[in-house]
């Protein structure tokens, strides 16, 4: 190919072939070939030379040349020249000056077998990057979509996919469970990342993701592509169980009829595709507390407590509807906490009556044992709103003097009374956090209050770094579902009302200052 006896535009119609037949452009194809001829004229010329050759685009003719500095004294004639020799050498030079570069003409050889084969190397190496490029290019660009490809194998179940000229990988943990495919089959799978390694771009897909059941529904329900019905959030059990959320931003649709259907052609559709995962369509409120009620179907909700601030639910219903909203092993409302991004707690209405009763009773210990009052003023505080030494320490004397039973001069001693409790707490507090060994770097940590301190250090919580190794679950509590039991898992800071959102951002900080160096 590289032979100088060869016609010369046969290098041209070689670059054409393999750019059509790879796909890439043609102009990189004759680089290349410059590249490798380039090499090949080094173990002609010697390897300390630095050579440039150029192909002539319309004739296919070959340059080749050795690049050199023009200098005042030339130490290496392989890389320097002088100003003089510079403009012997070629008339066109006179324009050049002290530190510019000219290209001094080689002649034309006859490639050895060796230099051959060398430069072919270079080639060929050359469109290979090329095509892998490519290649990642328009794979990256699929990625967030599905493809559909044949399974070329599985190993050690995972599943291989034979996208049409590149592969892929389903790994075992991302297929639907128990699901049975085997080689020859056809599959839709979600593209969940395209990574650059070393042999080449490594395209991983997904059919577990709750993307993949989003995407099926974008093909299937034309409202959601055009942009009619919006898809707010989805949550699955692969498999098994799953849960969208949709919303009509054409307010004269119905969403979820939408989504299922005649006859149930459209949700099918999907369900097939997913193994027969039973799939609920959830219709999305600006009211977190109709939709819980919905994605905890077919349990029936009795009302719903929401703490925005938190972002926690508690959900009161019946004892007959407690397990039907709790689900086989907890998955109902497992699915639905991923579909809201609330923490849901679910009750029967004597639990809540009973957990109303042990708050109502404790807060009214509190104001009891701190404030020094009889257990019928305590009671009256927290009925009324007052339920802790801070509320009432900041409230003013008209306010509490609006409730009936307690005149100015009592609202004014219960004022003093309870900012003399809340120093003394604090002294108390820097005196224990004093006592606990907090290092410094903790107890400077901006949105710690001085009780979580306390409480931090109970827990053998003493500097950023332990802090910073935590997770916000451990801060902020939670459920798990222990043998199909709702089990509570009781936070450290859970006591000061800590969102997820805040106890992330608290943990975030520590680590950005623990490991930013």
């Amino acid at each position: 190919m590289l032979n100088r006896r060869a016609d010369k535009l046969e290098l041209l119609r070689i670059a054409e072939a393999v750019a059509l037949e790879k796909s890439i452009d043609k102009e990189l194809i004759i680089n290349s070939m410059e590249n490798g001829i380039a090499k090949a004229a080094k173990s002609k010329f010697g390897s300390e030379n630095e050579i440039q050759v150029q192909i002539n685009r319309e004739s296919g003719d070959i340059s080749i040349f050795r690049k050199l500095q023009i200098v005042e004294k030339p130490l290496n004639t392989n890389l320097e020249i002088s100003l003089n020799e510079a403009y012997t050498l070629d008339e066109n030079n006179r324009n050049k000056n002290i530190g510019d570069e000219i290209l001094q003409p080689l002649p034309s050889f006859d490639f050895g077998r060796i230099a051959a084969q060398t430069a072919k190397q270079v080639i060929t190496f050359s469109v290979r990057e090329a095509e892998r490029e490519r290649q990642f290019n328009d794979f990256y660009d699929k990625k967030d979509s599905i493809l559909s490809g044949i399974v070329k194998r599985v190993e050690f179940g995972n599943v291989i996919v034979d996208l049409g000229g590149t592969e892929a990988i389903i790994q075992k943990n991302e297929m639907i469970p128990r699901e049975n495919i085997k080689a020859g089959d056809r599959v839709k799978a979600y593209c969940l990342d395209v990574r650059r390694e070393q042999r080449g771009q490594q395209i991983f897909l997904s059919r577990a993701h709750h993307k993949f059941m989003e995407k099926l529904f974008i093909q299937e329900v034309p409202e959601i592509y055009d942009g009619l019905i919006e898809i707010k959030s989805s949550s699955r059990d692969p498999g098994s169980r799953a849960k969208i959320c949709v919303k009509a931003i054409d307010t004269s649709l119905d969403p979820v009829g939408a989504c299922v259907g005649m006859r149930g052609s459209r949700v099918q559709a999907v369900v097939n595709e997913l193994q027969g995962e039973k799939i609920d369509i959830v219709n999305w409120s600006e009211d977190p507390a109709i939709v819980v009620a919905n994605a905890l179907s077919p349990a029936e909700v009795q009302r719903v407590n929401v703490d925005s601030v938190s972002k926690k639910l508690d959900v009161i219903l019946s004892e007959e509807n407690l397990s039907k909203a709790i689900g086989r092993r907890g998955q109902n409302v497992r699915l639905a906490t991923k579909l809201l991004n609330y923490e849901i707690n679910i009750m029967t209405d004597q639990e809540d009556s009973e957990r109303r009763q042990i708050e109502f009773k404790d807060k009214t210990e509190n104001l009891i044992k701190n404030l020094e009052l009889d257990e019928t003023l305590g009671q009256l505080l927290v009925a009324e709103g007052f339920s802790s030494i801070d509320l009432i320490k900041d409230a003013k004397e008209e306010d509490l003097a609006k409730i009936e039973g307690i005149e100015n001069e009592i609202a004014k001693e219960l004022i003093e009374r309870a900012k003399e409790s809340h120093m003394k707490d604090q002294e108390e507090i820097s005196n224990k956090i004093k006592d606990l060994g907090l290092e410094n770097d903790l107890i400077t940590h901006e949105g710690l209050t001085p009780g979580m301190l306390v409480t931090l250090g109970e827990q053998k919580i003493l500097t950023l770094v332990d802090f910073a190794d935590l997770a916000s679950d451990e801060l902020t509590g939670g459920f798990d579902v222990i043998k199909g039991e709702k089990v509570k898992i009781k936070g450290y800071l859970e006591e000061f009302a800590l969102s997820k959102t805040e106890a992330d951002q608290l943990i975030m900080t520590a680590r950005e200052k623990v490991y930013k160096d």
